[in-house]
């Protein structure tokens, strides 16, 4: 993986952590819900970490997108299928995405180092 991806991953983990210091009840149950959202049930965790990357785009939350885009690329997401992903994330959230597609095409080549 390249250098966006660890410098990403480290931040985050290292924020996380941070927060779960001081974290009350009702955002460590936050963090849980988010977290078994994205577990296997009646839909596979491929499809929703697709789904979770589409909406991000759309919100256009950069943290958001890369996060998705590695949880993508560990849950098997080919190079077409995430190209389509990428088509569905620019129709629905329209042109306005476009800047946010640049980065997450370069941070999916960027799982492949």
């Amino acid at each position: 993986m390249g250098r966006l991806v660890e410098e990403f991953n480290d931040y985050r983990t290292k924020m996380n952590d941070r927060i779960m210091e001081t974290a009350n009840t009702n955002i460590k149950r936050f963090f849980a819900l988010d977290t078994t959202t994205y577990a296997e049930g009646a839909l596979d965790v491929k499809s929703k970490e697709m789904m979770g990357l589409v909406a991000s785009m759309v919100l256009r939350c950069d943290d958001c997108i890369k996060y998705h885009l590695e949880k993508c690329f560990d849950a098997g997401v080919n190079n077409a299928e995430i190209n389509e992903v990428f088509m569905i994330a620019n129709l629905v959230g329209g042109s306005i995405v476009i800047p946010h597609y640049r980065r997450a095409v370069e941070y999916w080549d960027e799982l492949s180092l």
